[in-house]
């Protein structure tokens, strides 16, 4: 079957078929496929959410009911969430009880992947066990359903029968059909086996063998690796002696006892003054030194809320405000909504354990002298007598494409959404609809746009190498203005529906496949090049600033966006940037340029012999360049994206790890350059390279309105 979740479906299609129903029952360590059964328990369903509370239940002794009702109990011998393993006799007793039709469902996916399972006495063995052959070998893509003899019986109740589960079938004028009886195994076989996947099983056994020995030995050598693991995490602390990991074992288990507890740990991490990290931002460095982990609520939701003691109406909460598994709302009302888990497996190696404890050691323990860059009031005075000024200005037509800078002595709109131009056309995938990004996709650093004012157009050039043919020229020309004969008109696709950040958008199509096979030959992949009209197009934005940039404007309206992430524009300052890569070469590492930040606007301080004041833009809540007022709306969240070199689409690891060093704020997270939107002003309002720039600190703007 395709994996243990399938195996999981059989037992419940058999059960669903009982005339009367069936109750249903489940640990709290249950993952998300097993919890999912109570759904088709008729018969009423209970999560224990204790190990007593369960074991009061296995030793009930009351009474029969004469109308018995079908049972079915189901756990996980290992917990995915913290790697707990529960015992294995809870299978004997539930079906050794008074209840004379209670079956046991065991998930074993977790636990066989590095540790043995003993089947082979029968009178102890759950009556279903599910496991996953990919869990365990990573090839084929294969799960199975292990059944007891004694308990086959009841899956033949299944009411659903396909491909040679019969041998016969009657369809005209009467409705009937016998099910195959030579075996168990002949009536669940619905549809063609996936025998190819079904061979290569015995060659991963051998080939797993042959790498690591009996699974008893993966088992002790991850369970060492475990250990050592959880020691290290436990032991960190920061300068000011404050915990830095708050790691989620049980205490029903032993790190070390391959009885008691499987290679994986569990945990959340907090800064020196005890507030959380986001667990985001610990996977975006991880990421860049090429170390895999997983976050979020792991699809264990029992486990999840009991060691984050998350009452249900928390979690309804967090669901209302915005939370949705996946995305990166990883700390909301004051608590995690997940964990960060670290997995061992028979190739880790005492240098993975190593290196990932030095990684959190490296970026996330702050030493008792660690001090945040932040400006003096000294200097916070001097940087407001109008020493900085507008040193260059760049839009990015497309999305996550390379930025065109404006040319200094041109002076350029700025809408509410930002400035003209900006983000207004982005590529989207055919098949999934969703805006490509860098991130994913680092070619796109090659596609270069332009913006000609004089012709009136858009013009596109692929800096990467290919060949220029009919089918793939040097350069591609869209008309700037929204001309209806250029987007597909067809009856079936009028609009794109596509997604930008989680955010759901119409976009128009380009109709030209010229334009299509221009892009996806560029970047080896599928899309098309879509636009997202600003109000001044005729079609009103749907998007605005993201929420946590929404309370400095709290009573005025929303801020509106094209297709920027997070804010209409983004400011950055030359001083900082300087200072960032002074500590980055004095590491060794090579300098970044201002584009690598993909900001609108770089500020730069004026004067010869002016001192440099990095990372003062934090401090501000406006500016006003050009006699047009700005408001500053919050700190740019950085991620691994800003590690593609703009010139060649080369990825690296700086200068996001200096700046996870360096410039940590709230939650742990990495912040460079300002969110900002313009606000008010005389006329149309307009920007340009050169101007003076003054910025005004909390509270000293109230006068501007």
């Amino acid at each position: 079957m395709a994996n243990a979740t399938a195996g999981i479906k059989l037992v419940v299609e058999a059960f669903s078929a009982e005339k009367d129903g069936f109750w249903y029952g489940y640990h709290r360590d249950a993952h998300t496929s097993l919890v999912g059964v109570r759904e088709g328990a008729t018969r009423g369903h209970q999560c224990f959410a204790s190990d007593k509370e369960l074991e009061e239940w296995l030793d009930d002794n009351g009474d029969v009911p004469s109308a018995e009702p079908l049972e079915l109990f189901a756990y996980p011998a290992q917990s995915n969430m913290n790697g707990r393993r529960l015992p294995l006799d809870w299978a004997f007793r539930a079906r050794n009880s008074n209840a004379r039709r209670r079956y046991c469902l065991l998930d074993a996916a977790g636990l066989v992947s590095t540790s043995p399972l003993d089947l082979n006495d029968a009178a102890s063995a759950p009556d279903f066990t599910v496991l996953s052959f990919y869990k365990i070998f990573g090839f084929p893509d294969l799960g199975a359903l292990i059944v007891r003899k004694d308990s086959a019986e009841i899956l033949r109740r299944r009411r659903y029968f396909g491909g040679g589960t019969v041998d016969t079938v009657v369809c005209l004028r009467e409705q009937w059909h016998a099910q195959k009886m030579d075996s168990i195994h002949a009536a669940l076989e619905d549809g063609t086996l996936p025998f190819h996947s079904i061979m290569a099983v015995g060659h991963a056994i051998d080939l797993r063998h042959e790498l690591y020995g009996p699974l008893q030995r993966v088992s002790e050598h991850t369970a060492h690796l475990a250990h050592r693991l959880y020691d290290n995490l436990a032991s960190l602390r920061h300068g000011n002696g404050q915990t830095v990991c708050e790691i989620y074992k049980d205490k029903a288990s032993t790190y070390g006892q391959i009885a008691t507890q499987g290679p994986i740990v569990a945990f959340n991490m907090r800064n020196s003054q005890g507030a959380w990290v986001s667990n985001t931002e610990v996977e975006k460095v991880a990421e860049i030194k090429n170390i895999h982990l997983r976050s979020g609520g792991l699809c264990n939701p029992g486990g999840i809320a009991e060691s984050l003691d998350l009452a249900p109406w928390q979690m309804k909460e967090n669901f209302s405000a915005g939370f949705r598994c996946g995305h990166d709302n990883d700390i909301m009302g004051g608590k995690p909504t997940g964990v960060l888990r670290v997995s061992l497996g028979a190739m880790s190696t005492l240098q993975d354990v190593d290196a990932f404890v030095d990684l959190l050691r490296e970026f996330f323990v702050e030493p008792e002298d660690d001090l945040l860059l932040c400006p003096s009031p000294t200097d916070i005075q001097a940087a407001r007598q109008g020493d900085f000024y507008v040193e260059s200005l760049a839009i990015y037509p497309i999305k996550s494409c390379a930025g065109w800078k404006i040319p200094p002595d041109q002076r350029w709109d700025v809408k509410k959404e930002g400035l003209a131009w900006d983000r207004e056309w982005c590529l989207v995938h055919e098949g999934t609809g969703a805006a490509l990004s860098q991130k994913r996709y680092p070619k796109m650093a090659l596609i270069r746009p332009s913006i000609d004012l004089v012709k009136g157009v858009l013009r596109v050039r692929f800096e990467g190498y290919r060949e220029p043919t009919s089918q793939h020229p040097e350069e591609i020309v869209v008309p700037l203005s929204a001309d209806p004969t250029c987007f597909t008109h067809d009856n079936t696709r009028r609009d794109q529906s596509a997604t930008v950040c989680g955010d759901p958008i119409t976009a128009k199509t380009y109709s030209s496949p010229t334009i299509s096979a221009f892009f996806s030959s560029a970047l080896g992949v599928p899309c098309q090049l879509a636009r997202f009209p600003a109000s001044s197009i005729s079609t009103p934005t749907a998007r605005h600033a993201k929420a946590h940039l929404q309370r400095h404007d709290s009573n005025g309206p929303l801020t509106s966006l094209l297709l920027s992430n997070e804010s209409p524009i983004l400011t950055i300052s030359r001083s900082s940037l300087n200072r960032l890569n002074e500590q980055i070469k004095a590491t060794g590492g090579r300098a970044v340029r201002a584009d690598a930040f993909r900001a609108n606007i770089v500020l730069a301080q004026d004067g010869p012999g002016s001192t440099e004041t990095p990372y003062i833009e934090d401090e501000w809540s406006s500016l006003v360049i050009g006699g047009q007022q700005y408001r500053m709306l919050g700190p740019c969240r950085r991620c691994q994206m800003v590690c593609v070199d703009q010139r060649t689409a080369e990825k690296m690891q700086e200068p996001f790890c200096t700046l996870a060093k360096t410039r940590r704020g709230v939650a742990g997270r990495v912040y460079f350059g300002v969110h900002t939107c313009h606000v008010s002003g005389p006329g149309e309002a307009s920007i340009m390279a050169g101007e003076i720039v003054r910025a005004f600190g909390r509270g000293e703007d109230q006068a501007l309105g």
